[in-house]
């Protein structure tokens, strides 16, 4: 009887020495499991730096733009559009030559293709008329080619030798300059066909009393000049102004009408 008390407060005894083991070890468990456990949201690819998409190297050669101020707008808008790719202009060449990755090649091939046109040629056709007493009585036509954004000029008359000096009054050193002398019609163009801006310079001049070369006055010269911006559509007329002739109870109503070429 004694020996089975002492059996059962053994059993009792081992129980809870493993009870307690059991406890402790369950106590230490979490912080190893939590030293192992990886932040939600991380991979091991986190880690790793992005690699740099490769670059290329290619030279576009301009076929359309050829002034400078062209070619300085086109490298322009390339640096604004692409500010990561590195842009040399060789203006001797006409070309521009571009390190960047493939996508950004791509977008500047596009700007470049979009921005090197052909530049449209208009033709201008002036109608002065002549206007005395209020009433027409006759008109002249003068026909120009203009291509946007640059000039062109027209001339009709004669050149007037200017006497300039002399040495010791031999006219075998006599120093002369000359006057273009009779009208002149200068225009330029830029903007879209519908919307035209257009800049007009007409100059007339003539002679009022022609002296012989070698005269001791020069000769004296009437000078009108007219100075106009305009916008206009093409193949619509349009009444640019009106001047007065000097010297002459007349005037001259000026218009002209653009036609696109090409």
């Amino acid at each position: 009887m004694q020996l089975n008390k002492i059996t059962a407060r053994t059993r009792r005894f081992t129980r809870a020495v493993v009870t307690a083991a059991v406890a402790l070890t369950t106590a230490w468990i979490p912080p190893i499991a939590s030293a192992q456990t990886k932040p939600e949201g991380t991979s091991p690819s986190d880690a790793r730096p992005t690699a740099a998409a490769p670059e290329t190297v290619r030279t576009f050669f301009l076929t359309n733009v050829s002034e400078q101020n062209g070619f300085n707008d086109i490298q322009t808008d390339l640096r604004n559009v692409l500010p990561k790719a590195r842009i040399y202009g060789i203006q001797t060449q006409n070309a521009i030559t571009l390190r960047a990755t493939a996508e950004d090649m791509e977008t500047a091939q596009k700007v470049i293709a979009d921005l090197d046109q052909p530049r449209k040629l208009y033709r201008l056709t002036y109608t002065i008329t002549d206007i005395e007493g209020g009433k027409r009585i006759g008109s002249q036509q003068f026909t120009l080619l203009v291509t946007s954004g640059e000039k062109s000029i027209f001339k009709q008359g004669s050149r007037v030798p200017i006497l300039t000096g002399t040495t010791d009054g031999q006219a075998a050193n006599t120093q002369m300059q000359y006057m273009d002398v009779g009208l002149s019609i200068e225009a330029r163009t830029s903007g879209s066909p519908d919307s035209l801006n257009i800049h007009t310079k007409i100059e007339e001049s003539s002679l009022v009393d022609e002296k012989p070369v070698g005269a001791a006055q020069d000769p004296v010269v009437r000078q009108t000049l007219f100075d106009e911006s305009s916008v206009l559509s093409q193949g619509k007329p349009l009444v640019l102004g009106s001047l007065d002739l000097p010297g002459a109870n007349r005037s001259q109503e000026i218009a002209v009408v653009a036609e696109l070429v090409r």
